[in-house]
C-alpha cells in the first residue's frame, strides 16, 4: 500500500505544479498547490475534473482549423464593413468591448425582446417554419417532454421539406435525452451532436467545461438568444416552480453574421467541418438599432466574460441595472459594483427569490451584506424562479444572453450575449425591469443580520465554493 501513498503524493506535487502555471487567479493557484499536496487523496481527483481553467483541446481544434475558419471570418468580416456602426469611434467602452469580442457593433437591426417562454419559442417555431435553407439550433439543455418533442417535430418537418438542419446541444446539460430522440432526428436527415467536452486523449475529465449557449439561426437572416433552454419548466409547467421568468431576443438583420460566427468554432470542434452557412448580410433597415454580439469562453486567451462586464459596469453613469439567477461574482465585480454605487449609479441586482441551487442561493447574502454598505441594492424576485441575463446600462445599451453574474459563466462556460444599442429598445427593458421590481422584495439589512448563527456560517461557507458554483 505504501507505494500508492508514494504515488498521489508525486501525482500532486505534480498536479500542483499544473495549477501554478496554469490555474487563472493567484488566490486559485494557492489553494489548488496547498491542497494537492496536503491532501493528494482528495485534491487529486477534484482538480482534474474541477481545477483546470483552459480548455485546451478546444484551442487546439479550433487553431487546427483556423485557416478555414479564419477564412470564413474574414469573408463575413468584409460583407458586412459598410454595415460597421460609428459607435467605437465615439465611446470608448464600445471601442473595447469590440475589441474583446472580435466582433464590431452592426447596425441596421430590428430586434424584438421576448419576455418568457410563450412568447420565444412561438417565435422560434414561426421562424423554424420559415426556413428555406438550413436552421441552426444550439441549446445546452435538451428535454424529451412536450417542449422537447415540439422543437423535434419542428425541426423534423424542416428537414423532410429538404431544408439543411444542425443541432448542437452540451453533453452534461442534456445528460437525460435518450438516445431514441437523437436517432429519430439523425434518421430523417438532421446533423445532431453533442458538444462532447470529453473529446480527445488529454479531456476526458474535463467535465466542468460547458456550453452555455441558446441559439437558434434561420437562413442566416433571423437569429434567437437569450435564456431559454428547452424543457418544460421554462414554459413554467413546473409545479415546484411556477411561473419561469426569463428572456430572449429575436435579431433580425446583419447581426445574425455576427451569432453565426460564435457557432462556428464550436460546430467544429464537435464534427471537424464547417457548415455551409450564408455569409451575406441580411439587411432589414439603414434605420435599425446597433448589436453586438459578444461570445465568451474558457478557450479565450483573456478572461473576455470577466471583462465584458466590468467594461459595461465602469461605462455606467446614471444606471446599471442586473438580473441574474446566480450571483456569485469575484471580487474583482463587486468592487466594480460598489465603485458604480459610490459615484452615483443606481445599481440593482434583481435574483431570484426561489432557489435552485442552495449554495448560490446562501453565498448571494454574503455579497448584499458587503453592498448595502455602498448603496448596491438587491431585489429578490417572488413570482415564480427568475433565470434571465439581462443588464440595462444607463438609458442606451441593453445586454441579453445566456451569461450569469458567476464564476462558471465568467472562466468556466462558452457563453453568447446580445447588446443592444438602441434608446426605444432600452426603454422596453426598463419597463420590463420596472414590471419585475414589482414583482420582487427588496432586501434590507436585517433580512440576514437577523437571522441565526448556523444561517450565517452557511452563509459563509458558501462564499468559500464561489470558485466552483
Amino acid at each position: 500500500m505504501i507505494w500508492v501513498v508514494v504515488a498521489f503524493h508525486v501525482v500532486g506535487f505534480l498536479s500542483s505544479i499544473d495549477a501554478v502555471m496554469s490555474t487563472r487567479t493567484a488566490q486559485g493557484a494557492v489553494a489548488w498547490a496547498v491542497s494537492l499536496n496536503a491532501f493528494p487523496y482528495l485534491a487529486v481527483p477534484a482538480y482534474w475534473i474541477l481545477g483546470r481553467s483552459k480548455f485546451e483541446g478546444y484551442v487546439t481544434a479550433r487553431q487546427e482549423g483556423d485557416q478555414e475558419i479564419q477564412h470564413i471570418a474574414k469573408l463575413a468580416h468584409e460583407n458586412t464593413r459598410h454595415l460597421r456602426s460609428t459607435r467605437s469611434d465615439e465611446v470608448s467602452a464600445s471601442r473595447t468591448s469590440e475589441n474583446l469580442a472580435k466582433i464590431p457593433y452592426l447596425r441596421g437591426n430590428q430586434v424584438e425582446l421576448l419576455v418568457d417562454g410563450d412568447a420565444t419559442f412561438n417565435s422560434i417555431f414561426e421562424g423554424i417554419s420559415k426556413a428555406e435553407k438550413y436552421v441552426l439550433v444550439q441549446f445546452f439543455i435538451i428535454k424529451d417532454d412536450e417542449l422537447g418533442r415540439a422543437l423535434k417535430e419542428a425541426v423534423l418537418e424542416r428537414a423532410r421539406a429538404g431544408v439543411r438542419v444542425h443541432v448542437l446541444y452540451d453533453e452534461m446539460g442534456s445528460n437525460t435525452l435518450p438516445k431514441s430522440y437523437v436517432n429519430e432526428l439523425r434518421e430523417a436527415g438532421v446533423d445532431i451532436l453533442d458538444f462532447h467536452t470529453r473529446k480527445g486523449p488529454g479531456n476526458r475529465f474535463q467535465i466542468n467545461f460547458r456550453n452555455h449557449r441558446k441559439i437558434v439561426v434561420v437562413d442566416g437572416k433571423t437569429a434567437w438568444v437569450g435564456g431559454h433552454n428547452v424543457g418544460d419548466e421554462y414554459m413554467g409547467r413546473d409545479p415546484e416552480f411556477g411561473r419561469w421568468r426569463d428572456t430572449h431576443v429575436k435579431i433580425t438583420g446583419p447581426s445574425v453574421i455576427s451569432v453565426q460566427l460564435s457557432c462556428l468554432a464550436d460546430w467544429y470542434w464537435a464534427t471537424e467541418k464547417t457548415p455551409e452557412f450564408h455569409w451575406d448580410p441580411h439587411i432589414v433597415t439603414d434605420q435599425g438599432m446597433d448589436v453586438l454580439i459578444y461570445p465568451t469562453g474558457p478557450a479565450d486567451r483573456l478572461e473576455n466574460a470577466t471583462l465584458m462586464f466590468l467594461t459595461a459596469i465602469n461605462s455606467a453613469q446614471k444606471r446599471l441595472w442586473i438580473a441574474s439567477p446566480y450571483f456569485v461574482p469575484d471580487e474583482s465585480i463587486m468592487n466594480a459594483l460598489h465603485l458604480a454605487a459610490l459615484r452615483g449609479v443606481d445599481v440593482r441586482i434583481l435574483i431570484p427569490d426561489k432557489a435552485d441551487h442552495l449554495l448560490v442561493y446562501l453565498a448571494a447574502f454574503s455579497y448584499f451584506e458587503e453592498a448595502a454598505a455602498t448603496g448596491v441594492r438587491f431585489f429578490r424576485y417572488m413570482d415564480g424562479f427568475l433565470h434571465q441575463k439581462v443588464v440595462l446600462i444607463d438609458d442606451e445599451i441593453a445586454g441579453v444572453g445566456t451569461a450569469n453574474f458567476d464564476n462558471r459563466s465568467f472562466r468556466l462556460n462558452f457563453e453568447v450575449m446580445a447588446v443592444m444599442a438602441d434608446p426605444a429598445f432600452a426603454a422596453e427593458v426598463e419597463q420590463m425591469f420596472l414590471d419585475d421590481f414589482e414583482k420582487s422584495n427588496e432586501m434590507h439589512p436585517g433580512d440576514y443580520e437577523n437571522r441565526s448563527f448556523w444561517f450565517k456560517l452557511s452563509v459563509r461557507l458558501a462564499r468559500l465554493t464561489a470558485p466552483i458554483q
